[in-house]
């Protein structure tokens, strides 16, 4: 049990991943922890078996991306599979420094609207099917964290530049927002994700390998190491057996919201809480 970190080629979707691994390692449950767009390639984290139980505590960790943007450009999609809304030659009257200061200057909080082409679920159903059906949507704007928006090359009209982002951030809506700081229109042409959390796109192994059953060890990480960002409470196996079976331990240990409760040589035991010192298992994955 645990998790499988694969590098997503671009053409095709976050499912379409999964539905590979699944068939590929014959295994019945699998998922992961944050989509990726189908022109996008990098890192996605996938939980395999009882492990999909985990993802929804590694949903909230930053990302970082790689990313290019073409200024000028407009699309009703933000990236290029979307048709072109708008064009214009502002771009060209601008200069590396003012772009480099344009998008340092986005760190920090920002009230971003995610774009109406995107999964986010309005009545259940996802933005972009909506408007695919000729319907008209509007989402709410909602505060994001950008910790760093470092441009590492300018060929104009091409920007290529880092972003490293809270979760539910859309690196596309960066880039329109740094294009109209611009004066300009703009559409990410090209993303890559790096990073989730502690996760590096390094260590993923690529979807071909994983297709022929060849998985490095690398890709592979276990339940109790992929909570690394989560309070950890050692416990001992007669407190094992307690809370294998749903009932609250008593431990002294610091209240939490959340925390892993594992026994030594990290075997996960339960996903749960600290009320007063006392452990509450809410996700059980240990057999008494």
């Amino acid at each position: 049990m645990g998790m499988l970190l694969v590098d997503k080629p671009a053409g095709i979707t976050s499912h379409d991943v999964v539905a590979v691994v699944r068939r590929s390692l014959r295994v019945r449950k699998a998922g992961h922890a944050g989509t990726l767009d189908p022109f996008a390639t990098g890192l996605l984290v996938l939980g395999i078996g009882r492990a999909t139980r985990l993802l929804e505590y590694l949903a909230g960790l930053d990302k970082e991306y790689l990313a290019t943007a073409r200024l000028g450009v407009a699309t009703d999609s933000q990236d290029p599979e979307g048709s072109v809304t708008a064009e214009d030659d502002c771009w060209r009257s601008l200069d590396t420094d003012r772009i480099r200061t344009a998008a340092a200057a986005m760190a920090g909080r920002l009230a971003q609207s995610p774009p109406v082409y995107s999964a986010v679920k309005v009545g259940g159903v996802p933005a972009h099917r909506r408007v695919r059906r000729g319907e008209a949507v509007e989402l709410p704007a909602r505060e994001v964290t950008v910790h760093a928006l470092e441009v590492l090359a300018v060929d104009l009209p091409e920007v290529r530049f880092r972003a490293a982002c809270s979760s539910g951030t859309y690196v596309r809506s960066l880039a329109v927002e740094l294009g109209g700081r611009l004066g300009t229109g703009c559409h990410l042409t090209a993303l890559r994700r790096t990073r989730v959390g502690g996760f590096d796109v390094r260590d993923a192994a690529p979807l071909e390998a994983v297709r022929g059953g060849e998985v490095p060890a690398r890709s592979r990480v276990d339940a109790v190491p992929a909570l690394a960002h989560l309070p950890r409470v050692v416990v001992e196996p007669g407190e094992a057996a307690m809370l294998a079976t749903g009932k609250r331990v008593p431990k002294g240990a610091p209240d939490c919201g959340v925390a892993v409760f594992a026994l030594p040589g990290d075997r996960l035991v339960a996903v749960g809480a600290v009320r007063d010192g006392v452990l509450e298992p809410r996700k059980v994955f240990h057999r008494a």
